[in-house]
């Protein structure tokens, strides 16, 4: 065998392997992703993320878990109108949204200070990130 051919044996090895770790990349992506928000100044950034993040891996699982400062920027009727635009689109996509339960408490929300479509993390917002992770899910804290 001349140099040549085994130069060209090694390169369209070399090709096989790095498009056969490429796909498997693609198929190693999570299919469900869980964002925990609970610093106010990362509420626009986290909603910015999960836009961008469904149009880079569309059919993927996403949700986002609120608690602490960030979850008074949810509350319907406070100067954050485009928070609420963007959460409404980003739940007409399939994302859910969850409040936490002790947070709501402390800050004397109920649901009904919310966006339609939130649900409550009745035991607490990091006992639903825990309970998610355990059942699976990709956490992310942007």
């Amino acid at each position: 065998m001349d140099r040549r051919r085994i130069f060209k044996t090694i390169a369209a090895a070399g090709v096989g392997i790095f498009a056969a770790g490429r796909a498997l990349a693609e198929s190693e992506r999570a299919t469900r992703v869980v964002y925990h928000l609970a610093d106010l100044e990362k509420v626009a950034f986290v909603l910015g993320n999960l836009r961008n993040h469904l149009e880079g891996a569309g059919g993927v699982a996403l949700a986002v878990v609120v608690h602490g400062p960030a979850l008074a920027v949810f509350r319907l009727g406070g100067a954050n109108l485009g928070v609420i635009e963007d959460v409404k689109d980003r739940m007409k996509a399939g994302l859910a949204f969850h409040a936490c339960s002790h947070t709501m408490a402390a800050m004397k929300m109920t649901l009904n200070d919310l966006p339609p479509g939130f649900a409550i993390a009745e035991k607490g917002g990091v006992v639903k990130l825990a309970d998610l992770q355990a059942q699976g899910w990709a956490y992310l804290r942007p």
